[in-house]
């Protein structure tokens, strides 16, 4: 705290200068890739309802034109149909055969090499999604030798058409759609891809970006207010986000700067302690010697001055150890807290026409368990606080009344400060034990109650303001006895036994 060799801000070691991140690894390519991902999942989910879609519509198509050839043949007759022109039609359809079923009676319209079995038989009208999806992928990933048999009615008609046809070009044609299909969906997914990504990167990735880089500029150099981002004015997460970021770095550079104040302070006390410790040094060997004078006057205050004396040069060398390090730990014993409240109502100087009366109200067989120089320095402040902001007020009639009372709930001791002051103000609640910030009265510190924390926390315990209003402040101190060990219990058992 005292010193500050390489007078930093923040008091820590060089950071290093932050890098680019590769194109390759940022959000703005990682969004455009799963944006392409996600339409061409999409587009899969899509495309095998209309794969299959496809491959029924053309089995129906080849049936309706089995179904057109057969109708023609029924009503003229056969005779004058010649091998060659049925090889013709069929050859026009793809088909090995066409027959017609009607009242229960099949005819066999046009044949051509009729095969010895059948693969697969398909009733145009009957087939649901998920068995035409089903058929559709077989027939793109295992088809092209099979033979299938279709059949179903066409249109109003009451008779049965039936079509005996190979799957290669049905397969074929499947192939042609399926890449058409692919293509056309690759280019949906890749311009969808581009309207999301300049949509997204213009409201989320760049304004992040700009907050990734502000954070980095901040932390190369905290204490350069031109550092602080420059929130935009939105309404969304964003806005809120930029908002936050810009209050969180101006508190910052506020506790950066209290930091610097504090380092600076802290050189100064300790520079003004170490020449303060040779003045008490000195004025402790005159009240040496004011020991050996008998007047009865003098011997009455003598005992008290050297007990302030001690104190003063022991606050003194524990201000240049603070410099250096923290408070030292607590010394616990157990003490009489009543004589203890009593020194520091002898160390307070309170004027008797200040109109201030002090009661203390602990029990004189009341003990406390803590270090008596620490728990002393807590009392002093909080009780100096107190007589302050109750001095301040030049009414005669108001009731200035500061009182230290005491109880204990188990293993753990509560010591209660009240006065009849004016109470806290908001801004010295709202800082309550922050340094520098949480002064009750102008031109004030706030290092008392930043003090009292500190030491009450050494022990274990806490301070807190129980109430403040006009007419009543209370602060509780609440301070655990020490734990006992194994070792000390069983030797409490032998004494008692």
């Amino acid at each position: 705290m005292a010193e500050d060799a390489d007078n930093s801000p923040v008091g820590q070691a060089e950071r290093p200068e932050p890098r680019a991140v590769p194109v390759t690894r940022g959000l703005s390519t990682k969004l455009l890739v799963l944006t392409v991902l996600f339409v061409m999942v999409a587009e899969v989910l899509i495309f095998l309802p209309s794969i299959a879609n496809f491959r029924l519509q053309w089995l129906e198509e080849k049936l309706d034109t089995a179904a057109a050839v057969s109708s023609a043949l029924l009503g003229q007759g056969d005779a004058h149909l010649s091998r060659e022109a049925r090889n013709d039609v069929l050859m026009a359809i793809g088909a090995r055969a066409i027959a017609v079923r009607d009242a229960g009676v099949s005819r066999l319209m046009v044949v051509s090499d009729m095969p010895p079995h059948v693969d697969e038989q398909i009733h145009v009208g009957y087939v649901g999604p998920g068995s035409a999806i089903i058929g559709a992928i077989d027939t793109v990933l295992f088809g092209g030798d099979r033979m299938l048999r279709v059949y179903g009615m066409v249109g109003k008609s009451r008779k049965e058409f039936e079509l005996i046809i190979p799957d290669a070009g049905l397969r074929q044609a499947m192939l042609v759609y399926a890449r058409n299909i692919a293509l056309l969906s690759l280019l949906i997914s890749l311009f969808s891809a581009c309207l999301v990504f300049f949509t997204i990167n213009r409201m989320m990735i760049r304004p992040i970006r700009d907050m990734t880089r502000s954070m980095l500029a901040f932390a190369a150099a905290p204490e350069e207010h031109g550092r602080i981002i420059v929130p935009e004015r939105r309404g969304d997460e964003i806005g809120v986000a930029e908002r936050e970021l810009a209050a969180m770095q101006a508190q910052l550079q506020r506790i950066l700067s209290e930091r610097r104040h504090l380092a600076d302070l802290g050189l100064a006390v300790s520079k003004i302690n170490h020449d303060m410790r040779n003045v008490l040094a000195s004025a402790q060997l005159i009240s040496d010697r004011l020991r050996r004078v008998e007047e009865p006057a003098v011997q009455a205050f003598v005992p008290k001055l050297v007990r302030s004396l001690d104190r003063a040069v022991a606050y003194t060398e524990g201000v240049l150890a603070y410099g250096r390090t923290q408070e030292a730990p607590p010394s616990r014993r157990r003490l009489r807290l009543r004589q203890l409240v009593d020194e520091v109502h002898g160390m307070l100087g309170i004027e008797p026409e200040s109109g201030i009366e002090f009661d203390n109200q602990v029990d004189p067989a009341f003990e406390v368990d803590a270090d008596s120089e620490q728990l002393f320095r807590v009392l002093t402040n909080l009780c100096r606080n107190a007589v302050q902001a109750m001095a301040a007020d030049r009414d005669g009639t108001v009731v200035k009344r500061l009182g230290v009372a005491a109880n204990r709930k188990g293993s753990v001791s509560h010591i209660l400060i009240s006065d009849t002051g004016p109470g806290l103000p908001q801004k010295a609640r709202e800082n309550l034990f922050a340094a520098f910030r949480g002064a009750a009265r102008s031109g004030g510190t706030g290092l008392g109650l930043a003090i009292a924390q500190e030491l009450v926390r050494a022990h274990g315990g806490t301070v807190e303001l129980v109430e403040s209003r006009g007419g009543r402040t209370v602060f509780s101190v609440t301070i655990p006895d020490q734990p006992v060990t194994l070792e000390q219990a069983r030797n409490a058992l032998r004494k008692q036994a």
